[in-house]
């Protein structure tokens, strides 16, 4: 697994499905790849489709340009006839419907759910994670759902499809781009988040113009495309592009939401 802020993804080709993570719409699983490793599949065919794809593959890709711990994301490749000997009828309809190309990360063997009971998180690791979900607009990181596991004694960071909720309307995302974001409020980390200030100079100067263009490049066209009325792959990578650069520009607005929903805490 690699922390370069040059990742390429690679492409892998699921061989087995081996059984659900949990309940949910989602429905996501761990599955074997052909590279022999066990990964968390997720699928296009599940509730909100590519759109959660596309915000798993931003977020994950400007965490690791961030220095923050991830687990590989891959694309993965389903055939058509890979879930035909699958005996769950809802897990097939799943399969059928994700046929092509999905995304994956490394399945992190023995991790535990982060549980902020137990484990103190550092206030600057802590604020670079709360820095993270609010350019990303990320409503999923609350103490009920924290979406981060603890792995050889140090914090992973998984589950960024609720993200960049803009994209499931397309509408004033200019707008959107420069609001703060009112949920950090509920964001497990925040009460540690004591040095917002000093990580939003550094984050800044690391996501560039030129860096989020080549994230924004990794998203496939057929995810672009994928049940879009309007607007070609270009056009709507293009709008992820001016997105994330105006709110990254913008980025005091919502460092100065989260110090004030900090003090409520303190």
């Amino acid at each position: 697994m690699s922390d370069s802020s040059q990742h390429q993804p690679r492409t892998v080709q699921v061989t087995r499905y081996v059984t659900p993570l949990r309940e949910g719409g989602s429905l996501p699983a761990i599955a074997e790849a052909d590279d022999g490793f066990l990964y968390a599949l997720k699928f296009r065919g599940a509730g909100q489709g590519v759109k959660a794809l596309i915000a798993e593959l931003i977020g994950g890709e400007i965490a690791r340009t961030l220095g923050l711990k991830i687990p590989e994301i891959v694309f993965a490749r389903l055939d058509a006839a890979f879930g035909r000997t699958e005996p769950d009828e809802e897990i097939q309809d799943l399969l059928k419907a994700s046929v092509g190309l999905n995304l994956a990360l490394h399945y992190l063997s023995g991790a535990i759910t982060y549980d902020p009971a137990v484990t103190t998180v550092a206030p600057r690791l802590a604020s670079e994670i709360v820095w993270l979900d609010c350019l990303l607009t990320n409503v999923d990181r609350t103490p009920r759902n924290t979406n981060m596991l603890t792995w050889r004694q140090e914090l992973w960071l998984i589950d960024h499809g609720a993200s960049l909720y803009f994209h499931h309307s397309w509408q004033n995302w200019e707008e959107q781009s420069r609001r703060p974001f009112v949920q950090i409020k509920d964001h497990v980390l925040l009460r540690q988040a004591a040095e917002l200030e000093a990580v939003d100079k550094e984050f800044q100067a690391l996501l560039t113009p030129a860096r989020i263009q080549a994230i924004v490049h990794l998203i496939p066209d057929e995810w672009l495309t994928d049940g879009a009325a309007d607007g070609t792959a270009a056009e709507r990578r293009q709008v992820y592009f001016q997105f994330l650069t105006s709110r990254i520009a913008a980025s005091d607005i919502f460092v100065k939401a989260a110090q004030d929903a900090r003090k409520s805490l303190i």
